[in-house]
């Protein structure tokens, strides 16, 4: 079943090309269930194994995508309320435990939240509708939104491009591959977030 769906995929980056790749990422960050990731991953390995497409316009294609996707998400969020989500919870049977995860990340770390809910396995989808929905300030949803979204496929791409040889071991870990990156990226904005509090403080006689 997994190969097929491999394959399917395949046939369409080989057909349409930069489109597919931007159509994946577009949908999967509005909030539809779409295997963008897994999209992504392939397009870059066929950029090296047979140059059928190339890196920089994947990740170049793929971080407008995914951040155009995102504010699609979020408008629907912003406009439909809470309301729409939980209908598109039922509809998509979106787990409970992933929105309140998301809300409790929200409300703990703001607009920070939506940078490092792309490499959280799950929380991709439902981050641009639920930030929506939260009232997020849109400003600060953008430029972490862009921000997120360039090092999300720069790396994933990168992923893809350098273990190309390995495809099958990369679809496998993919889910263990997401919570590693989260949990660097976590570490990064604690550290970000401590330094940007001792700029804040007054410094000590």
């Amino acid at each position: 079943m997994a190969q097929n769906i491999l394959d399917l995929l395949r046939g369409y980056l080989v057909h349409y090309g930069y489109w597919a790749v931007a159509a994946a990422l577009l949908l999967e960050n509005a909030g539809l269930p779409v295997p963008g990731e897994t999209v992504l991953l392939l397009a870059s390995f066929l950029a090296y194994s047979e140059g059928e497409l190339h890196l920089p316009y994947i990740v170049l294609i793929g971080t407008c995508a995914a951040t155009l996707g995102d504010n699609l998400g979020f408008a629907i969020g912003y406009y439909g309320g809470r309301p729409l989500l939980d209908r598109y919870q039922h509809i998509f049977r979106v787990p409970g435990r992933a929105l309140t995860k998301g809300e409790r990340l929200f409300q703990r770390y703001g607009a920070a939240a939506i940078f490092f809910a792309r490499f959280i396995f799950g929380m991709r989808i439902i981050a641009g509708p639920l930030a929506g929905v939260l009232r997020m300030p849109w400003r600060k949803f953008v430029a972490f939104n862009l921000m997120g979204a360039a090092l999300w496929v720069t790396v994933i791409s990168t992923i893809g491009y350098l273990f190309g040889r390995h495809w099958d071991l990369l679809t496998h870990y993919l889910e263990q591959a997401d919570i590693a990156i989260a949990l660097i990226v976590v570490v990064m904005l604690v550290v970000w977030w401590r330094k940007r509090q001792q700029t804040k403080s007054p410094g000590k006689e």
